[in-house]
């Protein structure tokens, strides 16, 4: 990688001659911003939503900045999830000021050629990192009034501190002593977990390209199992999400054989073998930012063990009986309680619980959670752990509503070293995952696509 040390540009800056000749000779950068359609009407729209729920208030939000990965090199930027619900703007150092129907957005202005940043600037400069819109072409293509962010100074006059809420650290709020705002925040999330139809059909689309992704990992198992193992099914997927988004919504995890079980296996490092058995966690996401949050667990060889398919049908039968309580009015819990009860009553069956069905499940007793120590689902969106800012009674102590994502995911998780197992489940982890919007009479499976049953994934393997 090219060194960027400041002082060789200190030296270049320095010369005459250079400073003289690199000013001149550029053609004007075409400014253009590529937004995905009917973002720019999404975002006015909540916008609309933020200004009803707190009338008469300031506030500024930030898109934030990259982190330092080391010394002079940084981390894929990746904009402030509730900045971009409420702009579509994903543009690095951006802030956004918002008082009821008024919005106006500050953008970094690019530095020119005749500027010193030009060269001076590695991180931020067109000469260094490429041309970036200026403040005009945000302006037309977010329908939103537009102003470089050296004006943010004046844009803030007069505006009382305390009545101002920041969200997001940047060191232009920081500042002006604008702090993060959990009452914010929190707003915010809670309006989040309603989408409206753009959100659900950026959703599907997510959902439909994870899909190809999913296709491309099973197309690949050959060269896995000649050596390539769980980095290059890592591979194989990232690559399907970096040409159809931005890429994985997060880190995606290929865990095969013993590694299955393991909850986070994100190091994707193991080898995997013809009678393995692959637990595929993975979402690609759109430029949009939305996510999809997909598990499917096969066995390479196209067949399961009976060993197995005796965990495997438990857990479907889990998350069949889950699916059925996603439904408008229904507590958030239901579902998960549903699906725990599916596997502590599969588990006394098998002889692995030391009490009752009951007993396991109560607050007291929880000795089935030790293979399923996780939850069996979440809010899904613009982050694959949507929403995570709500209030608990908006949240988990919540009840189900029309427009809500979700994405529902028991699983059972037996580690290798877990001498409370026979040998022959020793080793194996299984979970099915998919996403699906809340209705006004149920629900809508988003992944419906994906096949479910353990006949339907054999088949899926062995046709790929």
């Amino acid at each position: 990688m090219t060194d960027r040390t400041r002082p060789d540009l200190n030296a270049l800056l320095a010369a005459k001659g250079f400073r003289d000749w690199i000013r001149e000779g550029w053609e004007p950068d075409a400014e253009a911003v590529e937004i995905p359609p009917g973002a720019a009407e999404a975002a006015a729209a909540h916008r609309a939503r933020l200004a009803a729920e707190l009338p008469g208030r300031r506030i500024a939000l930030a898109a934030g900045r990259a982190k330092v990965r080391s010394n002079d090199t940084f981390f894929e930027f990746r904009a402030d999830s509730d900045f971009v619900w409420l702009t579509g703007c994903q543009r690095e150092g951006a802030i956004v000021v918002l008082e009821d129907d008024k919005a106006v957005l500050y953008v970094p202005k690019p530095a020119e050629p005749d500027e010193a940043d030009f060269v001076g600037d590695a991180n931020n400069s067109p000469l260094w990192v490429g041309s970036a819109p200026g403040p005009r072409a945000y302006g037309e293509a977010l329908g939103i009034e537009c102003r470089p962010l050296e004006d943010l100074a004046s844009g803030l006059r007069g505006l009382n501190p305390a009545v101002l809420a920041g969200a997001g650290v940047d060191p232009m709020l920081d500042a002006f002593g604008f702090g993060h705002s959990e009452r914010l925040r929190t707003v915010l999330a809670e309006l989040r977990r309603i989408k409206d139809d753009w959100e659900i059909g950026q959703l599907r689309g997510a959902v439909d390209a994870t899909a190809r992704g999913f296709a491309d990992v099973l197309a690949a198992l050959p060269e896995a199992v000649r050596g390539g193992g769980e980095r290059w099914l890592q591979g194989t997927f990232d690559r399907r999400a970096r040409a159809e988004g931005t890429g994985p919504g997060y880190t995606s995890i290929i865990a095969a054989g013993p590694h299955a079980p393991i909850l986070h296996w994100t190091r994707c490092s193991g080898p995997v073998n013809d009678d393995s058995l692959v637990l595929l966690d993975a979402g690609v996401e759109l430029d949009s930012l939305y996510t999809a949050d997909i598990t499917r667990t096969f066995p390479v060889g196209g067949e399961f063990t009976a060993a197995q398919r005796k965990v495997y049908d438990l857990v479907h039968e889990a998350h069949v009986a889950a699916l059925a309580e996603v439904r408008p009015g229904h507590d958030y819990g239901a579902f998960q309680e549903v699906a725990l009860r599916v596997i502590a009553t599969g588990l006394h069956d098998w002889g692995l619980l030391p009490v009752s069905v009951d007993e396991a499940l109560s607050a007291d007793g929880q000795q089935h959670r030790r293979y399923i120590v996780c939850g069996t689902g979440h809010f899904l969106g613009l982050d694959v752990h949507d929403c995570a800012a709500s209030s608990p009674g908006a949240y988990r102590q919540g009840v189900l509503a029309e427009g809500m994502a979700l994405a529902v995911e028991p699983g059972l998780y037996f580690h290798a070293g877990d001498l409370t197992v026979p040998p022959e489940l020793r080793g194996i982890g299984i979970r099915i995952e998919d996403n699906v919007v809340v209705t006004a009479s149920g629900h809508d499976l988003l992944s419906a696509a994906f096949p479910s049953t353990a006949a339907e994934v054999e088949a899926w393997v062995r046709a790929a």
